[in-house]
């Protein structure tokens, strides 16, 4: 089975990485050094999640040689206009290279922000190009002017909402999809892992409810990076390289789609995000 996915610019991707979405710098640092130490090879921070320096160090702690992991952030749509932003991302994680680099919202002025992202890879400095949540008319757009093709696209995806419409645009483009709030949302994690589907697969592969949602993503095709500070959660998570559902319990899952977002955007917010500047000062 698996546990690489390869990018349309032959990268290999890590199937599963640990996201630190919301947490603060010494958390991050040690959730970070506890993962690699696990096994784990992909990293995802991001601008806004003003923990950058704190992942970087946790890499550093950790022991595991730089080449071997994959380090993913975002900029900020407030970077996108600024000519130094991944120079300044690159100082605040500590390393030379970036290995995928994402413009984090389709707002404020994106087209400069990509043109900068692929100035940084024709350079060097980064070794792949995301967008994250850049759907519908935003994607179109986005394919439509990007001179490089995105390598991974990052956005809202679990079994409620498996984004099947979206991939109708990002599959035969061959972008891979990352997926956040894969188990169903920070704090709404409930209605998804103790759904009676979830439950009777746990119960025929003696996994968690966690671990069989992460499995039938990877087996969807989904980069997924779920986020924990709980050493014991980090490490179960990467454990879902041993089984395989099959295509009935594929079918199974599907039922699940209820075309439910957890998170919604609006334009309002974008005009928000266009504005908001990250503070990177950090403990």
């Amino acid at each position: 089975m698996t546990d690489t996915f390869t990018l349309n610019n032959g990268i290999e991707m890590p199937a599963v990485g640990i996201g630190t979405y919301l947490l603060p710098p010494a958390e991050a640092e040690n959730s970070v050094e506890a993962a690699l130490k696990d096994g784990y090879r992909l990293i995802d921070t991001a601008n806004a999640y003003r923990n950058e320096r704190a992942v970087g160090r946790g890499m550093r702690k950790s022991g595991i040689d730089r080449s071997e992991i994959v380090l993913s952030t975002k900029l900020w749509p407030s970077e996108y206009e600024n000519p130094n932003a991944v120079e300044e991302t690159m100082e605040r994680l500590g390393v030379d290279v970036i290995d995928l680099l994402f413009l984090h919202q389709p707002a404020g002025n994106w087209k400069a922000g990509c043109r900068m992202l692929e100035k940084a890879y024709r350079d060097g400095k980064i070794r792949s190009i995301g967008i994250s949540n850049f759907e519908g008319k935003y994607l179109d757009e986005l394919l439509q002017f990007a001179e490089i093709k995105p390598q991974v696209m990052q956005v809202e995806c679990h079994p409620f909402y498996p984004q099947t419409e979206l991939r109708v645009v990002t599959d035969p483009e061959n972008i891979r999809l990352m997926s956040w709030y894969p188990l169903g949302g920070k704090g709404q994690t409930g209605e998804l892992l103790k759904s009676p589907v979830v439950l009777k697969l746990a119960e025929k592969y003696h996994k968690s409810s966690a671990q069989i949602v992460l499995r039938w993503h990877v087996q969807m095709g989904n980069v997924v990076i779920p986020g924990s500070s709980n050493p014991d959660h980090i490490k179960a998570n990467l454990d879902i390289f041993d089984f395989e559902l099959t295509g009935e319990d594929m079918k199974a899952m599907a039922v699940l789609d209820n075309g439910q977002r957890r998170y919604i955007r609006t334009e309002e917010a974008l005009e928000h995000f266009a504005h908001w500047q990250p503070d990177y000062e950090e403990a």
